[in-house]
């Protein structure tokens, strides 16, 4: 039998938006689909290439005139939490990650909707409806998973799961050289507990876990205070012209 070539990936361009996170600023995307077999090896490459995935669509910015957005992503055995951080980790010890197949449930969508209305309710995704929801979680062609947090039980340490209300949920692909934080959200009545920092820390620990470099957080924009964040998670890599860059 012969090996028959495939056809290489076709790119389009998106039109003209207004950007979400730079004022003053107008956004376009090249993007590709991921679909089929090879859906799961071409996301690998594009990740590392610099796109993000969105259902089954891999995106990275191409605007004019504009390089804010850089991707970012942390090689976890050099990490090394900040004191901050360890509080963090202290402070959320009694929640408990449970792994479970990326299938959406109505009690994910309502903490979704609480999300957004608090953090970002002049964002794009405010009018996202329960199908809009389901297909973020469930319509992937590559390896995704669903993380769900909750409290510790008694029978944590037996069966793994926490008990309780849904406390955060972490969207994640896993990838051939790291985990990739696709989205994530959280209970925004419990800001105290920093639920976004500790979901990226629970992450690096099971990147760790599999044996794999990188944890990859999608993109930083120097000067967006919603993505301030992310720096704070040194040493990490940021993709420039000339390839991925260590940032201490």
């Amino acid at each position: 039998m012969t090996n028959q070539q495939q056809d290489p990936p076709q790119f389009f361009m998106t039109a003209a938006n207004t950007c979400g996170y730079l004022p003053n600023k107008v956004e376009r995307k090249v993007f590709t689909h991921l679909v089929g077999m090879r859906a799961g090896a071409l996301n690998d490459l594009l990740t590392q290439a610099g796109f993000r995935r969105s259902q089954t669509i891999a995106y990275r910015p191409a605007c004019d005139q504009c390089s804010a957005c850089v991707s970012v992503r942390v090689p976890v055995d050099d990490f090394h939490p900040s004191r901050n951080m360890k509080r963090v980790r202290e402070a959320n010890s009694d929640l408990v990650g449970l792994t479970i197949p990326n299938k959406a449930t109505s009690e994910q969508y309502s903490l979704f909707r609480s999300y957004l209305g608090d953090r970002h309710s002049d964002g794009g995704m405010i009018d996202m409806s329960v199908l809009d929801f389901s297909l973020m979680i469930e319509d992937s062609h590559v390896d995704t998973t669903l993380i769900e947090y909750r409290r510790r039980g008694p029978d944590t340490f037996i069966n793994g799961r926490g008990t309780g209300p849904l406390i955060a949920t972490a969207l994640t692909d896993i990838l051939s050289d790291g985990l990739s934080m696709v989205y994530s959200f959280f209970d925004p009545e419990v800001s105290d507990r920093s639920l976004g920092t500790f979901m990226i820390l629970d992450h690096i620990e099971r990147t760790k876990k599999l044996g794999l470099p990188y944890l990859y957080l999608g993109y930083w924009i120097d000067g967006s205070r919603k993505m301030d964040y992310k720096a704070r998670f040194t040493p990490q890599e940021r993709l420039g012209l000339n390839g991925w860059v260590r940032v201490e």
